[in-house]
């Protein structure tokens, strides 16, 4: 069951890797006005979000099921815990709607707002890591 959690943990590092870089590629992208930019942003955006973030963020959830399944965790902060994965999850529909937007030249948010959608993962994972670590009820 270790090696369970070894790889839940694996692919949640990869997935927040993805929620971090995304966003970020967003601000640069909203920044840019050449063409040559505005295509390399777009497949950049698009291999992290189909080539990483969603495989991890896929792996993540089967591993950390399997977790649950396997010792059968239980207690509000496990529940506390699944709210968060549950807003995580819509972040990440969230980010993949936006890449659209500017796959198809709809973007109408600037680099200033990006930048502070940037900051929510950060509060999210701070938050997971707090319930796992502390099970505080």
């Amino acid at each position: 069951m270790l090696w369970v959690k070894t790889l839940h943990i694996v692919f949640m590092v990869t997935w927040f890797a993805g929620l971090f870089y995304l966003p970020r590629l967003f601000v640069y992208h909203a920044m840019s006005d050449d063409r040559a930019s505005l295509e390399r942003f777009k497949v950049m955006e698009r291999k992290l979000y189909w080539g990483i973030m969603t495989p991890g963020a896929v792996l993540t959830l089967v591993f950390g099921t399997w977790l649950w399944l396997g010792w059968g965790f239980a207690g509000g902060w496990l529940h506390a815990k699944l709210v968060l994965v549950a807003v995580l999850v819509a972040y990440h529909v969230w980010c993949g709607k936006l890449m659209l937007d500017f796959r198809r030249d709809r973007n109408v948010r600037g680099h200033v707002w990006f930048r502070w959608f940037n900051e929510f993962p950060v509060i999210v994972l701070i938050g997971t890591v707090a319930l796992v670590v502390l099970k505080p009820f």
